[in-house]
C-alpha cells in the first residue's frame, strides 16, 4: 500500500511541479515532447496551468503523508481527494479527443486509467485487511 501511495504521490509531484514552476513548458511539451497534449486544447493560460500545478502538488503532499503515516483515515482522505480530481479530469479529456492522434488518445486515456486503478487498488487493500492500518483517535 505504501508503494502504491508513494507512486501516486510521485506522479502528482512530477506533473504538479512541472505545471506550477514551468507552465509554458508544461503546456508546450507535456507529456513527453512528442504530441503536446495540453496544447491540443488551446489557448495557453498561465494562471490556469499554474493553478493546476498547485492543486496537483497539494494532492501529492496528501498522498505522500498518507504513505508516510499509513493511517486509515488519512489514506482514505488522500485517495478520495485524488479520485475527486482524477475522475472528472478523465471524463473531460475523454470527451475532448478530437484533435488527438489515435496513439496519443489511447496513451492519455490509459494513463488516466492507470492512475484510477492504482487509487482503487489502495482502497481494495485497505478494505481487505482492516487491521493493516490503525486509526488514531
Amino acid at each position: 500500500m505504501r508503494l502504491l501511495l508513494g507512486a501516486l504521490a510521485a506522479l502528482q509531484f512530477v506533473i504538479g511541479g512541472w505545471s506550477l514552476f514551468l507552465p509554458q513548458s508544461f503546456y508546450d511539451v507535456f507529456p513527453y515532447g512528442g504530441t503536446p497534449w495540453v496544447a491540443l486544447l488551446p489557448p495557453y493560460n498561465e494562471h490556469l496551468v499554474r493553478d493546476h500545478g498547485a492543486g496537483t502538488l497539494a494532492l501529492g503532499v496528501a498522498l505522500a503523508l498518507a504513505a508516510w503515516w499509513l493511517d486509515r483515515r488519512v489514506v482514505i482522505t488522500a485517495i478520495a481527494a485524488l479520485l475527486t480530481f482524477v475522475v472528472p479530469h478523465t471524463v473531460y479529456h475523454s470527451l475532448h479527443l478530437e484533435h488527438f492522434p489515435l496513439v496519443d488518445a489511447v496513451l492519455q486515456q490509459s494513463a488516466f486509467l492507470v492512475e484510477i486503478v492504482l487509487a482503487v487498488a489502495v482502497l481494495v487493500l485497505l478494505a481487505r485487511d482492516r487491521r493493516a492500518l490503525t486509526t488514531t483517535p
